[in-house]
C-alpha cells in the first residue's frame, strides 16, 4: 500500500485564525481524521515548508496582545519615573535652560548685531525697591546724556499677556547689560533670582562685560553665602556699593552711567 504524502495547503496569516477558532470554539467542535490538522503542511513561495498549518501560525502569525500590553505599559512607567525625578532633581534648571537656549538662538540669528538691542541696560530689582529705581535710577542715567540711556522695567516695558519668564527672557536679550539691583528683597524673591541666574547664564556664554551688580545696602556674609550664583560673581566680578554719604551719589552715579554707556555704539 503507498504511503499517502502529506497533504499542502496554501495559507498566510490571514487564515491563521483558523487555529485559535478551532481551538476555543466552545459551540462548535471540530474534528479532522485525514489528515490531522497537525500534519497539514504549508505551501509558500519556495514551496512546502517544513513546519506545519499550526506551527506556522504561531511563529509567523502571533499577536499575544497580552505581552504587547506588559511591554508599553512597562515602558510607560518606565519613561514616566524618568520624568518625575529629572523635574524632582532637575526641574529648576530645565525652564531657565530652556529659555536661555531659545534667548541665545535668537541672538545667534541677528544679521547684524550692531544697533539691534532695543535697551541698554535690563534692570533687575524686586518691586519692594521701586520706589529707588524711579526716584534715583531713572533720573540719574535715562536723563543724563548724550549718550542717553534706555532702561528695561519690568513695571514699564514688559509687553502684557505675555508669559512672565518669556517677557524676562525677551528682555534680557534685547539689553545690551543686565543691572541687578541687590537687595534683601531682592534675595527673597524668586522672580529676582530667576532673572540673575538667566543673566548669569547668558554671562557665562557670551563672556563679555553684561552683567553688573549693584548693592542698595549692606548684606551680611552668612546671608550672601547661602545664595551661591551671587556669592560666586561677588567673588569674581567688581560690584558696585550705594554710598549712604548723599556727597559721594554723584560720584557714583559718574561711575555707574560711564560702565554702562561704554561700547554703546557696539
Amino acid at each position: 500500500m503507498e504511503e499517502e504524502e502529506p497533504t499542502a495547503i496554501v495559507v498566510s496569516c490571514d487564515n491563521a485564525w483558523l487555529v485559535s477558532w478551532a481551538r476555543d470554539n466552545r459551540k462548535v467542535q471540530v474534528a479532522m481524521f485525514n489528515p490531522y490538522m497537525k500534519e497539514l503542511q504549508c505551501l509558500t513561495d519556495n514551496g512546502i515548508s517544513h513546519l506545519n498549518f499550526v506551527d506556522y501560525s504561531k511563529v509567523n502569525c502571533s499577536f499575544d496582545i497580552e505581552f504587547v500590553f506588559f511591554t508599553s505599559t512597562s515602558a510607560f512607567l518606565c519613561i514616566f519615573i524618568i520624568v518625575v525625578l529629572s523635574y524632582k532633581f532637575a526641574g529648576q534648571y530645565i525652564a531657565p535652560f530652556y529659555h536661555i537656549a531659545s534667548g541665545w538662538l535668537r541672538e545667534a540669528l541677528r544679521v547684524n548685531n550692531k544697533h539691534q538691542y532695543r535697551y541698554d541696560v535690563f534692570v533687575s530689582y524686586s518691586s519692594k525697591d521701586e520706589h529707588w529705581v524711579i526716584e534715583e535710577l531713572l533720573p540719574s542715567l535715562e536723563q543724563r546724556g548724550p549718550p542717553f540711556l534706555r532702561l528695561c522695567l519690568h513695571s514699564r516695558d514688559f509687553q502684557l499677556g505675555q508669559d512672565i519668564v518669556e517677557n524676562i527672557t525677551d528682555s534680557i536679550y534685547a539689553s545690551r547689560r543686565t543691572l541687578c539691583l541687590v537687595s534683601r528683597n531682592y534675595l527673597g524673591s524668586n522672580w529676582c533670582s530667576l532673572e540673575m541666574q538667566l543673566a548669569t547664564y547668558r554671562l557665562q556664554v557670551e563672556h563679555r562685560d553684561i552683567l553688573i551688580l549693584v548693592f542698595l545696602e549692606m548684606i551680611p556674609s552668612r546671608l550672601l553665602s547661602s545664595h551661591h550664583r551671587l556669592a560666586r560673581l561677588v567673588k569674581t566680578r567688581t560690584y558696585l556699593d550705594w554710598p549712604r554719604d548723599p556727597e559721594m551719589h554723584e560720584a557714583f552715579w559718574d561711575r555707574l552711567w560711564c560702565k554702562l554707556s561704554s561700547n554703546k555704539t557696539s
